[in-house]
């Protein structure tokens, strides 16, 4: 009689422990039905963004007076729940300056993402190159660069970036910078961690011994550590810059009318929630949704590229 040893390690074991750590990491997202759902959610918002001429049944800035037999605030108009055939079609209604609130609400995903990218690919590429010349070179370097972030961060962020604002002048690219600056810190900080534990490590002492410059030793062998926790903080810090670059926006430092974005809207209708609700109600859901797709993602990324979290 044959005995199995149940102490060798078994075939699916063998195969997982050959992959990257990245296929590792792909295996352990797909099975997070949360972060599933963020990215449907945030692939949703990307198609209505790219389609947005041929899902908007009008241009955002579109007046209808004259063209149709609207009025303005005019709620919902949707023939499948029982309007009338005669009367046009209106998914969320007309706003307070008879516009179509559904085309809107369709071509401000463009600019709600474009802030979210923008805002966090400037933010990064700071912050990364600071925090990595700070953590590499130490001594005055060091101190001085993360004194001065230390003072950028000992403001809350949204009122950083309300003065900002108010020095530069409103608009959406002004807002823009703004919330990049107040956030450049945060990456800062991560990738000066990032580089502190690695400097140290044998694999650097190795490449110094032989001679290799210390900008190849940093940028090539050292900031790529850092990739991980910087994916998932892009991630989060996306959802972030929206729902700021929103309130900047509804405070009237953001996005100028007639430009349609999430937070403007709101705040040119704030006054009317109980007299026009869908006007506000429709804006908030899409500011709501994005960020709580970008957070779902980020949170999954978070669990799957994370080695801490697979044991839990």
């Amino acid at each position: 009689m044959t005995t199995s040893n149940n102490f060798e390690p078994s075939e699916i074991d063998l195969r997982r422990r050959k992959e990257t750590p990245w296929i590792q990491a792909l295996r352990s997202f797909v099975r997070q039905r949360s972060a599933i759902l963020g990215m449907i959610i945030i692939g949703g918002i990307m198609l209505v963004a790219i389609f947005a001429n041929q899902i908007a049944p009008y241009q955002p800035d579109q007046v209808l007076i004259g063209q149709e037999s609207v009025k303005k605030r005019q709620p919902p108009c949707i023939h499948l729940l029982g309007c009338p055939k005669d009367q046009p079609q209106h998914l969320m209604g007309i706003d307070g300056n008879v516009r179509d609130e559904f085309s809107r609400v369709v071509f401000g995903s463009r600019i709600s993402l474009m802030v979210g990218f923008f805002t966090v690919l400037v933010a990064m590429s700071i912050g990364v190159i600071l925090g990595a010349l700070a953590g590499y070179t130490g001594r005055w370097i060091d101190d001085g660069t993360m004194r001065f972030l230390d003072v950028l961060l000992a403001f809350p962020s949204l009122l950083l970036a309300i003065a900002i604002v108010s020095v530069l002048g409103p608009g959406l690219t002004n807002a823009m910078l703004a919330i990049a600056i107040v956030t450049i810190p945060v990456y800062a900080r991560v990738m000066r961690s990032v580089v502190l534990s690695a400097k140290e490590e044998e694999y650097v002492t190795a490449a110094r011994s032989v001679g290799v410059p210390n900008n190849t030793i940093l940028f090539r062998h050292i900031m790529p550590n850092g990739v991980s926790p910087l994916i998932v903080l892009a991630t989060l810090g996306i959802g972030t810059a929206i729902l700021d670059a929103a309130a900047l926006s509804f405070l009237g430092l953001g996005a100028q009318p007639p430009t349609p974005e999430w937070g403007a809207m709101l705040s040119a209708e704030r006054n009317q929630v109980f007299s026009a609700p869908h006007l506000v109600f429709f804006p908030g859901l899409a500011i709501m949704l994005v960020v709580l797709g970008f957070n779902l993602l980020g949170d999954g990324l978070r669990d799957a590229l994370d080695p801490r979290m697979k044991n839990r």
